[in-house]
């Protein structure tokens, strides 16, 4: 277990990106295992529900991208969802096929995390945009015990008051043009801001840090990018691959 006492430039939360996906297929227990044996604070995972209303964790909608099949979760019902595999062929080959990996459920993950790690911190990115998703994705990590611990995201500004009005949510949003639904008040029902490297290294970083937002700042994998999202002032770092910011930071 690393010392979350080495850190001498502040307290930066290092949050693996869908796991540990780099190295592993993305949203699967094996990447969530993974983030956890490195040792991160946290780590980002997306949820949708499948036809029978199951809060199951993939980052499209549609299965094509990681499992090699042309459905959608919402069409799907869990067993039909189980039987694919997300070994992520275009990007992995056959590294992962034939391992028995499945789409996880929420649950799944959520009872993985209470046994190895019950005091990380959860990035919950809610792709389904329903009031519904959030009911019973909330109700999951309030059963074991994680809801405290959770940042919820959304690419929707709809989203994001619902989870802080309805359930007072620690929520992050986007910058306005990259969100759905956005109205004029939707900053307000903010506590944090999520700015991608591509901002952070614009001349408009300065516009959306100035909103006085604590900053998450993603997906930051090379050495420069992680020094400067230091420099930049982040809260927290997301990474595909964690280890040069965890080694930046002298936590591995």
């Amino acid at each position: 277990m690393y010392d979350k006492t080495v850190n001498k430039d502040r307290k930066i939360i290092v949050e693996g990106h869908r796991g540990y996906c780099a190295a592993y297929p993305e949203n699967t227990l094996l990447s969530y295992e993974a983030a956890m044996n490195l040792g991160v604070d946290a780590f980002e995972f997306d949820v949708w529900l499948t036809k029978d209303k199951v809060p199951v964790l993939m980052h499209d909608g549609n299965c094509l991208r990681t499992c090699g099949m042309d459905c959608f979760l919402r069409d799907m019902a869990l067993k039909e969802v189980k039987c694919l595999e997300p070994a992520y062929r275009k990007k992995f080959g056959d590294r992962f096929t034939g391992q028995g990996i499945t789409v996880p459920t929420l649950e799944e993950l959520l009872a993985l995390c209470a046994k190895k790690r019950p005091n990380l911190i959860l990035g919950v990115e809610i792709k389904e945009y329903t009031e519904e998703t959030v009911d019973r994705t909330i109700a999951l990590l309030k059963e074991y015990g994680f809801f405290d611990a959770c940042y919820f995201y959304a690419f929707n500004g709809r989203i994001i008051k619902y989870i802080k009005t309805r359930y007072q949510g620690r929520t992050m949003g986007y910058p306005d043009f990259e969100m759905t639904e956005f109205e004029p008040d939707s900053y307000d029902y903010y506590d944090e801001i999520g700015l991608g490297m591509n901002l952070v290294k614009s001349e408009l970083f300065p516009f959306y840090s100035e909103k006085g937002f604590p900053m998450h700042l993603f997906c930051a994998d090379a050495l420069e990018d992680v020094e400067l999202c230091i420099q930049k002032g982040a809260s927290l770092i997301t990474a595909n691959d964690p280890v040069p910011l965890m080694r930046r930071l002298g936590r591995l």
